[in-house]
């Protein structure tokens, strides 16, 4: 049972509030999304089967910067996501995300990031989107391309006479859409005007802070990343960590049995990955990284207890091996997709790493149901 007089005391209290939500219209946007105070506004385009790592990664490097300790306030920077009439969008791991907008004016934005992932099988891009980024671009947006976000900017005709980021995972892959393009595999991320791209994964967050870095201050950006547990940002021009590094043991065939600390071995590793079919030579790659070939075949030796020519090939045999047992390509094929001479050249070198031969191996690695086709056309970096 309820007083008179505390009945009048909650009537008076709540009956502005009432009447104030009955005119006011219901909010679409999360509150402070667009805060005067915001000092860096991103929008997310979100594209289907698109990475969710990459796009919480930057969210929350952005979230954590935006406020206070971590109470996540859009203050100091607000961020939408946006869809043509607000369409949820599937990440590749089957989270749906919901978007908070429509595509709206981009000129609301500092950036626009468009989150890519699942390369191949991926629907056409709808025609409301392509020509809201082509709308962006004109009017001198920045656009930003993180993980295959990438491919969609190129196929916008966005990236012409730009420099593009891709991951070394992805780096084949470009060359054959964009033949015209000269991609960067051996970079976090490329600021080329407003032209932004990024390799994907843990790079995002690199990206994020550098960009909250510009917009707020350094202080703010690592105050994000320690909350995040990332000691410090890494700059444009670290390189991607290489296939493999790290994890190797002599029995798989991978360079090395511990970390790569000097990133001119990292880079040299890369630049070997991305050209296995026809190797370059080692004064090509000496060259393509600024040092003597005999100062690179010192940092081998100090760093991987190896020549150049031996990780070289230690990296197309390992490639080899897995070509063996998730492809159906004949190891003559396999031979001559990786550079060497012939089957015999391929085989002999094979059994000297691995101490059984290509056709052995396979038949013990052989599968009820062999795949019918690589297993690229799956890719996805995350």
């Amino acid at each position: 049972m309820i007083l008179p007089a505390a009945s009048a005391l909650i009537s008076a209290w709540c009956d502005p509030c009432l009447e104030q939500m009955r005119h006011s219209p219901p909010s679409r946007t999360p509150p402070g999304a667009r805060h005067p105070s915001a000092k860096l506004r991103v929008g997310f385009v979100l594209m289907h089967n698109f990475t969710l790592t990459a796009f919480s990664s930057f969210v929350d490097v952005l979230r954590l910067a935006a406020d206070e300790g971590d109470r996540s306030r859009p203050i100091g920077c607000s961020w939408q996501v946006m869809s043509p009439g607000r369409r949820p969008a599937r990440s590749s791991c089957g989270i749906d995300i919901q978007p908070t907008a429509d595509l709206g004016d981009p000129g609301d934005f500092d950036y626009i990031v468009v989150v890519g992932g699942l390369l191949h099988g991926m629907p056409p891009l709808p025609a409301a989107v392509a020509s809201w980024l082509q709308r962006a671009a004109k009017a001198n947006v920045p656009l930003v391309g993180v993980c295959t976000g990438s491919f969609v900017l190129c196929r916008l005709g966005l990236m012409a006479q730009r420099k593009c980021c891709v991951s070394w995972y992805h780096y084949r892959d470009f060359l054959e859409e964009f033949p015209t393009l000269v991609p960067v595999a051996d970079q976090l991320f490329v600021v080329d005007g407003d032209r932004i791209t990024c390799s994907g994964g843990a790079g995002v967050a690199d990206l994020a802070a550098q960009l909250v870095t510009q917009h707020l201050g350094s202080a703010v950006a690592q105050k994000a990343l320690n909350i995040l547990l990332i000691d410090r940002p890494r700059t444009a021009d670290s390189a991607q960590p290489a296939p493999g590094l790290g994890q190797g043991s002599p029995g798989e065939g991978r360079p090395g049995d511990g970390g790569i600390e000097d990133a001119r071995v990292s880079r040299a590793l890369l630049l070997m990955e991305q050209n296995l079919a026809e190797p370059l030579p080692i004064a090509a790659l000496a060259d393509a990284l600024a040092v003597s070939p005999r100062q690179l075949e010192r940092l081998f030796a100090e760093r991987l207890g190896e020549s150049p020519q031996e990780s070289y090939l230690a990296l197309r045999l390992r490639h080899a091996r897995w070509m063996l047992a998730n492809t159906p390509f004949s190891a003559a094929r396999i031979a001559a997709d990786l550079g060497f001479a012939d089957g015999s050249h391929f085989g002999r070198a094979f059994k000297a790493r691995f101490g059984e031969t290509p056709a052995v191996f396979r038949r013990a690695t052989a599968r009820p149901a062999r795949r019918s086709a690589p297993a690229e056309e799956t890719r996805v970096f995350d």
